[in-house]
């Protein structure tokens, strides 16, 4: 149980839709402070790690098959330095909000989570709406810039604003959300 949860949200991806290439570009800037991240909230023991990904639209899918599905795709050099280890936590979610039809709140009451550091893709869409439905939920919510892509950079940067302003959301590098 921690106060904090860092959630590592739908990059688990195959990079073969149509905002595919946009998102690729911006997913490989921010791949490193990600990993960075995951590896130092892994190390402290102490912070939860939940993976959070999409089921793309297929109610039959579990974790094993959206990973294989992400590695055998277009850009399997963006899903690798990022799989989830077998011990870590992990949820399908059905839209964009992390929260919207799934047990994620549930979970996170459980381990008396009360700040939330939202990673992942895309800013624009699933990590504003996750971020708005975590301030809805009182939950504290931090966004690393560095550690989010965006498939247009302009409204990514408008999105980011919005968290800030709106939601009460700490914009902080990766390598300072946990400190």
């Amino acid at each position: 149980m921690s106060a904090t949860a860092v959630l590592v949200i739908d990059m688990l991806n195959d990079y073969r839709h149509p905002d595919a290439e946009q998102l690729a570009e911006s997913v490989s800037t921010m791949i490193d402070p990600l990993v960075g991240l995951i590896e130092e909230a892994d190390r402290r023991g102490h912070v939860d790690l939940i993976y959070v990904n999409d089921n793309r639209g297929d109610f039959t899918a579990d974790y094993r098959t959206i990973i294989s599905d992400a590695l055998d795709g277009a850009r399997p050099d963006l899903v690798e330095p990022i799989l989830p280890q077998s011990d870590w936590l992990s949820l399908l979610k059905v839209r964009h909000s992390v929260f919207y039809a799934t047990s994620l709140d549930y979970l996170l009451r459980r381990l008396e989570t009360r700040r939330l550091v939202l990673t992942g893709q895309v800013t624009e869409q699933c990590i504003l709406y996750s971020a708005l439905d975590g301030y809805v939920r009182h939950y504290e919510v931090v966004v690393p810039p560095d550690a989010v892509a965006h498939i247009d950079a302009g409204l990514g940067a408008a999105a980011l604003e919005m968290m800030r302003r709106n939601m009460s959301a700490q914009l902080e590098d990766a390598a300072q959300c946990l400190k």
